[in-house]
C-alpha cells in the first residue's frame, strides 16, 4: 500500500514538473520572440529600442545627403586626420594606435584600387563581367571591390575611433615609434608593388574617366528646301 501511494506521488510530482517546464518554455520562447525584434513582452516597442531606431535613422539620413559632396567629404575627413596626428604629437603616446589605424587604411585603399571580379580567377571562364584590355573594346567601366563612399565611411569611422583610443591609457603601449614606421613603409611599398603589378600584368587602370565621346564631321553642305 504504501508502495503504491508514493507511486502516485512520484507520478504527481514528475506531472507538476513537466507541466513547469512546458509553462518556462513558452515563456522563453515569447521573450526571445519578443528581443528579436526590439520589443518588450507586452508587444510595444522599447524606449531604448525607439530612440537607437531614431538615431539610426537620423544618422543614415546625413549620410545620404553628404553621397554628392564628394570633394567636402574628403576635406572633413583629411582635417580630422590632421587633427589626429597634432594630438598624438602632442601627447607623445598611442604609437601602436596610430599604426593600426594606418594598416587600415592602407588595406580600404588596396580595396578602393582593386576590382570587384578578380581578373586572375575570370580568366579561364567567361562569366561575369571583364575589364577591357583593348582600346576599341566596349566601354565598361572599373567596378572597385571597395566603392568610393564606403571607403571614405570607413576611413572617417577608423579616425573617429582612433581619436576615442586616445583617452584611455589602456591603449597607450609603450613601443619604440621608429620600428612601426619603418615597418609601415616597407609594408606600404611591398603591398604597392604587388599592386601595381596586378595592375600591369592584366592591364588595367582604377580610375574611370568616362565613357568617351564621339563626334561626327560637321556638315559643310548647303540644305535643300523641299
Amino acid at each position: 500500500m504504501l508502495c503504491v501511494m508514493c507511486a502516485r506521488v512520484s507520478s504527481g510530482v514528475c506531472i507538476l514538473c513537466s507541466l513547469c517546464v512546458c509553462t518556462l518554455r513558452r515563456l522563453c520562447n515569447r521573450m526571445s520572440e519578443g528581443d528579436s525584434v526590439g520589443d518588450s513582452v507586452h508587444g510595444k516597442p522599447s524606449v531604448v529600442f525607439r530612440f537607437f531606431t531614431r538615431l539610426g535613422q537620423i544618422y543614415q539620413s546625413w549620410l545620404d545627403k553628404s553621397t554628392p559632396y564628394t570633394a567636402v567629404r574628403w576635406v572633413v575627413t583629411l582635417g580630422l586626420s590632421f587633427i589626429y596626428m597634432i594630438r598624438v604629437y602632442l601627447l607623445q603616446g598611442w604609437y601602436i594606435v596610430t599604426y593600426a589605424l594606418g594598416i587600415y587604411h592602407l588595406n580600404l585603399f588596396i580595396a578602393f584600387l582593386s576590382p570587384k571580379v578578380d581578373p586572375s580567377l575570370m580568366e579561364d571562364s567567361d562569366e561575369g563581367p571583364s575589364l577591357p584590355t583593348k582600346q576599341n573594346e566596349e566601354f565598361r567601366p572599373f567596378i572597385r571591390r571597395l566603392p568610393e563612399f564606403k571607403f571614405w565611411h570607413s576611413a572617417t569611422k577608423g579616425i573617429l575611433v582612433a581619436m576615442i583610443c586616445t583617452f584611455f591609457d589602456a591603449f597607450n603601449v609603450p613601443v619604440f615609434w621608429p620600428i612601426l614606421v619603418m615597418y609601415f613603409v616597407m609594408l606600404f611599398c611591398i603591398t604597392m608593388k604587388r599592386q601595381i603589378k596586378h595592375m600591369i600584368k592584366y592591364r588595367y587602370i582604377p580610375f574611370t574617366h568616362g565613357k568617351r565621346k564621339y563626334k561626327g564631321k560637321e556638315d559643310m553642305g548647303k540644305t535643300f528646301a523641299s
